[in-house]
């Protein structure tokens, strides 16, 4: 009697069962080569192993009520990526590339944060910090599911998107980012979002530590930081860690891939 297969997993990382067997091959995907170009080498990459990584576009980063700009940060350079954002992310759903939202979402309690953590955020003691409610809106800074940790209302996040908090600069520490990204079979992550020499640089470098190729994408980056951070970050990409491209070079590289 043939006992029909059931999956078990996600898909790559994925078996088939039944009441006698396990298959563990681990069919892989079909592969989605395509031609990417980059500001040092031509990439010839698998559209089937590629997320994209959208990192801290949160209200307390990027709008004028949130906490960045409550201590006087002009939060202006870190809108700019929304607009090439929103035409990038609807292609690469639709070329089956995932869209991962690596947003900073502290518990409520800030049982695993630090306090030299907190210092970055509150370095006198008597300022608006971690956890504290914002005077305009009351919103709790960086807490998972308060205004201030949400995504900006501009960027459209759908339900087949994969959310992760992160607890640090890195979305790699302490998070299920690492787990998530090799069940799906993914080796090769875009980098988006703010700021870049902070958040998006430290998650990058870890993504590289682990293994994964790497490419910031620039115009869907920004920081609020001074412009000498800026370059720093597009050299120390290019010369250690990876690549930089733009979306426009992402989106030729879907189309051309349609054509053929």
């Amino acid at each position: 009697m043939n006992l029909p297969f059931r999956p078990l997993g996600v898909a790559p990382n994925a078996w088939t069962v039944n009441h006698a067997i396990a298959d563990i091959t681990r069919p892989q995907k079909t592969p989605q080569p395509v031609i990417l170009s980059t500001e040092t080498k031509t990439l010839r990459l698998d559209l089937a192993k590629v997320a994209i990584l959208v990192i801290d576009m949160q209200n307390d980063f990027c709008h004028p009520d949130g906490w960045l700009a409550h201590i006087g940060v002009d939060v202006t350079p870190a809108r700019q990526p929304i607009e090439s954002l929103n035409s990038l992310l609807p292609e690469l759903r639709a070329a089956g590339v995932p869209v991962i939202w690596v947003n900073w979402g502290n518990r409520p309690d800030l049982l695993n944060i630090s306090a030299a953590s907190r210092h970055v955020y509150n370095p006198t003691g008597e300022g608006v910090g971690l956890g504290d409610p914002l005077p305009k809106n009351g919103a709790r800074v960086l807490i998972a599911g308060s205004w201030a940790a949400a995504v900006v209302d501009e960027l459209q996040q759908l339900p087949e998107d994969i959310r992760v908090d992160k607890y640090r600069m890195s979305g790699f520490w302490d998070t299920p980012l690492d787990s998530i990204l090799r069940n799906l079979g993914k080796t090769t992550l875009f980098f988006a979002g703010v700021n870049a020499d902070q958040c998006v640089m430290t998650t990058l470098c870890d993504a590289n530590f682990l293994g994964y190729d790497c490419v910031l994408v620039k115009d869907c980056t920004a920081t609020t930081s001074p412009e000498y951070c800026w370059l720093a970050t597009l050299y120390n990409v290019k010369q250690c860690f990876g690549f930089v491209t733009d979306s426009q070079a992402i989106l030729t590289a879907l189309q051309k891939n349609e054509e053929y």
